[in-house]
């Protein structure tokens, strides 16, 4: 099995990393997205409530799915989301169920004491496509 680190920057349209990690990394035909977090191109943090940062944190993972050479909506298997505040949690699924129109991936929700940069909502991912990652 082969695996793959893909390290993305904003010049590619993924916000920049503030810390040391790959943005994804592929392990044959399975791919591992790092937790993206609500911020820009400038590394801040979108302004508004959950729905805008969850709106964000899905526009993050879609570009590091098309830059690892996928799709959030075809293959996206499962889905791992951390909520500062619980109270939040129907107004993230209605903001995060519009990106799965078709198909929702599995998916575990946790709450936390706390993310990076004051965030509200950071997931990450796991996808698979059978064709595996990239251009080899």
């Amino acid at each position: 099995m082969t695996i793959r680190a893909f390290t993305f920057t904003p010049a590619d349209g993924v916000p920049p990393s503030v810390a040391p990690f790959a943005h994804a990394t592929a392990a044959g035909a399975t791919l591992y997205v790092t937790g993206q977090m609500p911020t820009d191109l400038d590394g801040r943090l979108v302004p508004g409530a959950i729905a805008q940062q969850t709106d964000q944190v899905m526009r993050n993972l879609a570009r590091v799915l098309e830059l690892a050479g996928g799709d959030l909506r075809r293959d996206v298997v499962a889905a791992r989301a951390y909520l500062t505040d619980w109270d939040d949690y129907a107004a993230f699924n209605a903001a995060y169920e519009l990106w799965f129109p078709e198909r929702l991936p599995s998916r575990t929700c946790v709450g936390v004491h706390g993310l990076a940069a004051g965030a509200l909502v950071e997931i990450d991912l796991v996808a698979w496509r059978e064709a595996g990652w990239g251009t080899e």
